[in-house]
């Protein structure tokens, strides 16, 4: 994949109420900032081969991508695949036990073609500051429970 940017921070909250939330699906347009909704397509509940379709808008654009969960290690790692996209596009996450809370890591890899490919210097840059910017957005909304 062309595109491999990620980030990471500590949640001040325990490994498994960060992981419970951060997988699920519904809690995504709550923390991440380019995503405006999400729907469910199969029965609402993370495990392997559960999908989700996301509306987003990235760099000015909408975005209509359907996400399947791949791999799904409760409490310890989620991985989802685009089966409908503009582009494919993977998303993991990590959890770890840290002194006082969750070490939670976002990678996204993708492979734009056509007019995202020449661009993708750009984007990456832009999915950078995104990731890290959803990331300290969830930290924040966890440690205020």
């Amino acid at each position: 994949m062309q595109l491999d940017v990620g980030s990471e921070t500590v949640v001040h909250r325990p490994v498994d109420e960060v992981a419970a939330y951060a997988a699920d699906p519904t809690n995504a347009p709550d923390w991440y900032g380019h995503i405006e909704s999400v729907e469910w397509q199969t029965e609402p509940v993370v495990r392997v081969g559960a999908r989700a379709a996301y509306l987003a808008t990235f760099l000015g654009k909408r975005l209509a991508y359907t996400y399947e969960i791949v791999e799904y290690e409760p409490g310890t790692r989620l991985v989802m695949r685009t089966t409908e996209s503009p582009f494919p596009m993977e998303t993991a996450y990590t959890w770890e036990p840290v002194d006082g809370g969750t070490r939670m890591t976002l990678r996204i890899q993708a492979d734009p073609s056509g007019f995202s490919k020449l661009v993708t210097p750009f984007i990456v840059g832009n999915a950078r500051r995104a990731i890290a910017d959803d990331l300290e957005s969830l930290r924040t909304l966890l440690e205020a429970r």
